[in-house]
């Protein structure tokens, strides 16, 4: 299942899936594997940090999700904890630090929970900065990077869902401030350099309100979502 199947249902990152993901059932174990699929790279990433190998990294990872679901802890999450950010990466240290011994000597055979390309979490890992940032620091690098691909996702696919797609490709550049002149999309799209300005001028509005709430669906409070976004900016900076 693809997360553009998904999407009717939820969105990847909202406290909906982690509540979800913390009930029985059928609608429990999607949300739980749609919350894995999301949310793994920055805990890999993190153990990674930590100067685990690759192998014991991705071990790790697995564990700590296959405990999330063994254990029940998503059951005793609620906006009350906070930021779910937050609340995930102390689940990971509480693993690391109480769980793995244990864990590993009782290992079982099979495949993990959550299926990802251990290449391709080393290909990542490989391009993160080496200037020392410390392991929280990277988690938190690699979720802002995660969200803010979820949200470029989520606009993309409301442009497709409107015939757009070919106006998004042109446009989304806009969003960062480094897209070709506004005459030369135009002159590709067939329109006038005024209109592709208002186009960009909404497109940029609406990514916004996409990531405001995605953010939302994180943090305890709407108070809460400048402080998340800031936070998570500065992680970027750096």
């Amino acid at each position: 299942m693809t997360t553009r199947d998904a999407a009717p249902y939820f969105a990847t990152t909202r406290w909906s899936v982690v509540l979800a993901a913390g009930g029985a059932g059928k609608g429990g174990e999607r949300a739980l594997a749609e919350l894995c699929r999301g949310y793994w790279y920055p805990l890999y990433a993190y153990v990674r940090r930590q100067g685990n190998a690759p192998h014991d990294a991705e071990d790790l990872t697995q564990e700590f999700f296959a405990r999330l679901i063994e254990k029940g802890w998503l059951g005793d999450v609620g906006r009350e904890r906070g930021k779910f950010r937050s609340w995930l990466l102390t689940a990971m240290k509480h693993f690391l630090a109480n769980e793995w011994d244990r864990a590993r000597a009782q290992k079982r055979g099979g495949g993990g929970v959550v299926s990802f390309d251990a290449l391709t979490a080393e290909q990542r890992y490989a391009a993160e900065p080496v200037d020392g940032a410390g392991a929280e620091r990277l988690f938190d690098r690699s979720w802002a990077l995660q969200l803010l691909e979820r949200v470029l996702s989520r606009l993309q696919a409301e442009f497709e869902t409107q015939g757009k797609a070919r106006a998004f490709e042109e446009l989304k550049a806009t969003i960062l401030g480094d897209a070709a002149p506004l005459a030369e999309i135009a002159a590709r799209l067939g329109t006038s350099v005024s209109a592709v300005k208002a186009a960009a001028h909404r497109l940029r509005h609406r990514y916004r309100e996409l990531l405001r709430a995605e953010i939302a669906e994180t943090v305890p409070l709407a108070a809460d979502i400048d402080d998340e976004l800031a936070h998570l900016f500065s992680a970027l900076s750096e």
